[in-house]
């Protein structure tokens, strides 16, 4: 590893997600979910209905990357998607019954990659490692209004 990519925040970052993606594909794939569906997932059990743009907007992901996410859950029978009754144009995004009963097997999951990912951290080490991790997130997202 050069000495750029060990002081670079974002190499950093982007090599942690990728090692992370992978942990938590390994974990979640035999509950017939992919990550991305996952982080969705996570969105819809916090707050059911929806709309697209909400979640778009949530995961700071593009547009065409929900849409395709959503059209796999779908056809998994994960979501349904009515439409809205205060905007004609909106689809709410609503859980199946089979999303809600993966809730507590999924989380479980993707909290043993965390352990894994936060192993030999003390307890204040781990908190004071997150923290810095939302300021990171919202420094870009404050950049992004």
């Amino acid at each position: 590893m050069s000495d750029f990519q060990k002081t670079s925040a974002g190499f950093l970052a982007n090599h942690m997600a990728r090692l992370f993606a992978v942990a938590l594909t390994g974990r979640v794939q035999p509950l017939g979910l992919a990550p991305a569906q996952f982080m969705v997932l996570l969105e819809l059990w916090a707050e059911e209905g929806r709309t697209q743009a909400d979640l778009t907007a949530a995961l700071s992901v593009e547009q065409a990357t929900m849409a395709n996410t959503l059209a796999r859950m779908e056809r998994d029978g994960l979501i349904e998607r009515h439409p809205s009754p205060a905007d004609k144009r909106a689809r709410l995004v609503h859980l199946t019954p089979e999303a809600r009963g993966l809730k507590a097997q999924a989380i479980a999951e993707a909290q043993a990659v965390n352990g894994q990912a936060l192993d030999g951290f003390s307890e204040d080490e781990a908190a004071a490692f997150l923290a810095m991790m939302r300021r990171v997130i919202a420094n870009f997202q404050r950049d992004r209004r």
